[in-house]
């Protein structure tokens, strides 16, 4: 993770342009949907360029099946909930672009809370970024239920990011940290408290993982559990945290998710260690009752279940821990 100053040249003139945009988007336009989903695909490409995982099985699954079925069904990014740099630093971008707000989600024990953010109207073709607007998930860790030590340590390094909070959008498509690297010591006090904590400190609000339809694959990988077992017959290794199929208590939404993969870190005190990046994930929303008779190429994505769900997140968070990856190696 790169760490930039917010004077930097670079970061000056994206921020300059970004501001410029923003000024005149509260609805999408042509040129303004082009800009964002340039903003968008910066952030992707900075996701796939760091995590080999998730790169690799987007190839297998183009190279398998017609590559414009594939599209996401959610991006998602992690915030520390304080000073402004929480929720609220990242879902600007969203709001500002004709996103809308829709439920919470609480984590308690994971000391968390989250926001989902649903699409405007986009188009119904294209691959990816390119194709239908996915869903928005930003959650947030909630320090003031953090220890005082915890605290600090996040305090410090969200102190010293000065205004980075308000460009998260641009430190995301950067691939750069809006703070100082931290110190190994503080990076290794921060996940014995919360891995989640840790995580942001040294990935900041870069894309925590892309979200694959799978319901909108053609068969057989239209079917999740097909999916699954496709992906790990080729060797990538699934989160198993409660079991790899994640469902809904209305088992309308099943969620699967492999483990992160991990990246060379240099902390400020010149340790260096691997610390745990992205993952991806995939998706199945099922057809909600009242449109159960529907013939299937009637079906489109208003018809089925949306949202999200607290058991299945919970478990999908596990896809950066410890126990996960260390069960990957």
């Amino acid at each position: 993770m790169i760490s930039f100053r917010l004077s930097s040249p670079i970061f000056s003139s994206l921020r300059s342009s970004y501001t410029n945009n923003r000024s005149s988007m509260s609805l999408p336009s042509s040129d303004g949907d082009s800009f964002f989903r340039s903003v968008l695909s910066s952030m992707e490409q900075v996701y796939l360029n760091r995590n080999p995982t998730a790169k690799a099985i987007l190839e297998l699954v183009r190279s398998t099946t017609d590559a414009n079925q594939i599209c996401y069904d959610h991006l998602a990014y992690r915030t520390f909930g304080v000073n402004g740099h929480g929720i609220e630093s990242m879902s600007k971008l969203f709001l500002d672009f004709g996103y809308t707000q829709r439920e919470e989600l609480r984590f308690p024990k994971k000391k968390l809370k989250a926001f989902w953010f649903s699409p405007p109207p986009s188009v119904t073709s294209g691959s990816g970024i390119h194709g239908p607007l996915p869903r928005v998930f930003i959650s947030e860790l909630l320090v003031d239920q953090m220890t005082k030590e915890a605290q600090d340590i996040i305090k410090k390094y969200t102190g010293l990011s000065a205004a980075g909070h308000e460009h998260s959008a641009l430190s995301s498509a950067l691939g750069c940290l809006t703070w100082p690297k931290p110190s190994h010591v503080e990076f290794q006090q921060l996940a014995r408290e919360s891995e989640y904590a840790a995580w942001t400190l040294v990935n900041g609000y870069s894309l925590n993982h892309v979200t694959i339809s799978v319901h909108r694959l053609v068969s057989p990988l239209n079917n999740i559990d097909n999916f699954n077992q496709f992906i790990q017959d080729k060797g990538f290794k699934l989160n198993s945290e409660g079991g790899v199929l994640k469902v809904s208590p209305d088992g309308l939404l099943l969620q699967s998710s492999t483990v992160a993969d991990s990246i060379p870190f240099e902390f400020s005190d010149g340790f260096r260690e691997p610390v745990p990046c992205s993952y991806i994930e995939f998706a199945q929303r099922l057809v909600l009752p009242q449109y159960k008779d529907l013939p299937q190429d009637k079906v489109e994505e208003v018809h089925r279940r949306d949202g999200f769900e607290v058991g299945n997140a919970d478990k999908i968070f596990e896809s950066t821990s410890k126990d996960q990856l260390t069960r990957r190696a």
